[in-house]
């Protein structure tokens, strides 16, 4: 059966092939439009050009696919001023109301684009494209499509509905006054402002000496202000004289988180330990989680042991000392530097209250950790300092705070620092206490009197 090839080739003449039947011309007259159809297409390009008609009819076509892919496309626009930058496409296919190609629609460069700018580049959605071209093209109109202003900001790894937030109109707010810090109690009184002959940083500050009840300096000294964790100190005390059996195992709950001033404990919930390594913890590291566990498990509960807190401290005569909890992170629990100084005094005489409150640090396992504690005071590390108790304190209403018992020339000393101003500027306010007093009262001669810096508030 005679198989002929395309008309356009000169060449062309019959070629006989064998039988293969009806399957076998069909693959062949597959095979030869494959192989011929570049011939074709070089043979097409030297014909007049087709008619009109079908030339129009090609035009429609891809005008109309141009338009679809111009639809989807989302030129970006980059935030130079007050109006988007559009493309050049964009731009004409508003003034005319005629698609272009999309090969010759090219974004317009911004003015004046700066890295940051570049960096801070926003799309317009498919939806607002194709409504603002639907409605420049409906009006004829040369005038450009509406601006809209748009809150750029940084791109973010967000998607979906959360990333089209980003373009939605946001509205800065800026207060034309600064915030307001938060203010101790002391600096609210104006308490900070009284001068001394020590220039101490602290609003309050009292020395005594332990041994004849002496008071070497003092200042503001009668003032009640919040204790922060110098109230663990009556915590310890209280545990340590009730003389609940300190192996006893106890465990974090969800209660001794702090929820008033949400402060960071490295004692997890659920973490057990016995009653002595959380009283350890909590005269030694300040630790919050540990002080609230043991009024917690006290007999009667935290109610109960609150109540004999306060008994405590009528009794030994503190009268302007109110405790309400037993970690110190409530402002309400208040204190005066004379109140202190007595419980000082007592403190001292507990062995145990003693010896856990000066020890550097100490190493605890929980579980499968092996956890470091240290001291709050650094300077129960000093070898320049000899003391024999101590504890420190802080929330923001109380400032900075320190309690020591310890030796300096010769002469036991109680020091109280309240509200001070820095976090070290309690131990620069004891570093000048010890040098004042190794350079004018010394234990040897005997102390005079006279010249005794005294100022009250």
């Amino acid at each position: 059966m005679p198989f002929f090839l395309p008309a356009h080739i000169s060449a062309c003449k019959p070629v006989h092939v064998p039988p293969f039947g009806t399957r076998g011309l069909v693959a062949l007259s597959v095979i030869g439009a494959l192989l011929f159809t570049p011939v074709a297409a070089d043979a097409a390009s030297h014909k007049p050009a087709p008619a009109a008609k079908s030339t129009a009819g090609r035009v429609t076509v891809k005008s109309a696919l141009n338009k679809d892919k111009l639809a989807k496309a989302k030129p970006e626009v980059v935030r130079t001023s007050n109006k988007p930058v559009q493309t050049k496409a964009a731009a004409r296919k508003a003034a005319t109301g005629k698609p272009i190609a999309a090969s010759n629609a090219t974004p317009a460069k911004p003015a004046q684009l700066s890295t940051r700018q570049s960096s801070r580049q926003a799309k317009l959605s498919r939806h607002e494209l194709a409504k603002s071209d639907g409605k420049a093209a409906s009006r004829g109109s040369s005038k450009a499509a509406p601006s809209v202003s748009y809150s750029l900001r940084q791109p973010s790894p967000m998607h979906g509905f959360a990333a089209q937030q980003n373009l939605r109109p946001k509205l800065r707010v800026e207060s034309e006054e600064p915030p307001v810090p938060h203010l101790s109690y002391g600096e609210l009184a104006g308490l900070r402002s009284t001068p001394d002959a020590l220039d101490l940083k602290s609003s309050v500050a009292l020395v005594v000496d332990q041994d004849t009840n002496q008071v070497l300096l003092r200042k503001n000294d009668s003032a009640v202000l919040p204790i922060a964790s110098l109230t663990k100190l009556m915590t310890g005390l209280i545990i340590s004289e009730a003389r609940l059996p300190l192996d006893e195992q106890l465990t974090i709950e969800q209660e001794d988180v702090d929820t008033e001033k949400h402060s960071r404990s490295r004692l997890r919930v659920g973490t057990t330990m016995s009653r002595g390594e959380l009283l350890h913890l909590a005269l030694m590291s300040s630790e919050n989680r540990a002080a609230h566990a043991l009024g917690r498990t006290y007999p009667g509960g935290i109610s109960r042991f609150v109540s004999q807190m306060n008994a405590r401290a009528m009794m030994l005569g503190m009268r302007d000392t109110r405790y309400v909890e037993p970690t110190g992170l409530s402002s309400a629990n208040q204190s005066s530097a004379v109140d202190l100084a007595t419980l000082v005094g007592v403190a001292y005489n507990n062995a145990q209250v003693r010896e856990l409150s000066t020890s550097p640090s100490y190493e605890l396992e929980v579980g499968n950790r092996l956890m470091l504690f240290n001291n709050t005071n650094r300077l129960v590390n000093n070898p320049e300092w000899e003391i024999g108790l101590q504890k420190t304190g802080y929330i923001s209403e109380a400032g900075q705070c320190l309690v020591m018992q310890a030796r300096i020339a010769g002469r036991k000393l109680i020091m109280v620092f309240l509200d001070s101003a820095g976090k070290m500027s309690r131990i620069g306010d004891a570093e000048r206490v010890r040098r004042w007093i190794e350079n004018t009262h010394p234990a040897f001669p005997p102390l005079r009197t006279t010249g005794v810096p005294s100022i009250s508030g």
